[in-house]
């Protein structure tokens, strides 16, 4: 099991112009560790940052789009690994933070857990290619090439938190945040 910020934080050394979307615990985490004006941050309702990441990458295929979605969102939505696996966009990666609780809830355990596999659904559902990762060392052997290939592609991260950082909503939800991301995209 790795820790959700180190997990992150790998990521980050590998990232350069695309568009994040990460969700809940991700979000408050990735907004330090990684800032950036690419970094969109607006889902809102539980479930929706796969939706709103698949929007992004078929609305821009000249730049990827990588999505830190939780277990418990994506749960609440599984219709999009069809959805997105029907759209093939070759520029999507999903990665899932998977921690067998509703976090952002109070660690709320989801319903089923060790009884399903995400990266088995997103295969079933017809994503090309799909991985999973529970140690440190493997993500951050593996994360560069799959960052490269073509996708739609989904990671399961095996995760559970780390260190404690600064939750803040109104950075998350801002106009200014979005106007930024706004002009962000519009230059390229």
């Amino acid at each position: 099991m790795m820790k959700r910020d180190e997990c992150l934080k790998v990521l980050a050394r590998h990232r350069g112009d695309e568009i994040m979307v990460p969700v809940y615990k991700a979000a408050q985490e990735w907004i330090h560790i990684s800032p950036s004006d690419l970094n969109y941050t607006f889902t809102g309702a539980m479930g929706q940052g796969s939706s709103h990441a698949l929007g992004l990458a078929l609305g821009r295929p000249d730049k990827r789009v990588i999505v830190l979605d939780g277990d418990g969102s994506l749960l609440m939505n599984l219709g999009t690994l069809v959805t997105i696996a029907t759209a093939a966009p070759k520029n999507l990666v999903h990665c899932v933070c998977e921690n067998g609780t509703y976090e952002t809830n109070g660690a709320v355990p989801l319903p089923g857990v060790g009884r399903f596999s995400f990266t088995a659904m997103a295969r079933a559902a017809g994503y090309p290619k799909t991985y999973e990762f529970s140690d440190l060392e493997g993500w951050q052997r593996e994360v560069g090439r799959i960052l490269k290939e073509e996708g739609p592609i989904l990671v399961t991260l095996k995760v559970e938190p780390g260190e404690l950082y600064p939750e803040d909503f109104r950075r998350l939800y801002s106009v200014e945040r979005r106007e930024a991301f706004r002009q962000a995209l519009q230059r390229g």
